[in-house]
């Protein structure tokens, strides 16, 4: 089983009321996934009814955007 399934499962299994493109979108989350290995395992992982077919490329992009940041601690902000 490849890495991607593996923690989608995992956060499936954890999360029974997510849909899968969260669970998905989660799964990949700062984890460096190639946009080609996002979008196959998108095609086989979320449900046709999460997304509509016409958006399909934006949510791709924003998921390969997701996979590649890094997200840094924000700093202590006293008002």
């Amino acid at each position: 089983m490849r890495s991607l399934q593996r923690r989608f499962n995992n956060i499936t299994g954890g999360n029974p009321y997510w849909s899968s493109y969260i669970c998905l979108a989660e799964a990949i989350d700062e984890q460096g996934f190639s946009r080609q290995t996002i979008s196959k395992w998108f095609n086989k992982l979320v449900e046709k009814d999460d997304y509509d077919k016409k958006d399909r490329r934006a949510i791709l992009k924003h998921l390969s955007k997701l996979s590649q940041e890094i997200k840094t601690p924000l700093e202590d902000n006293h008002f």
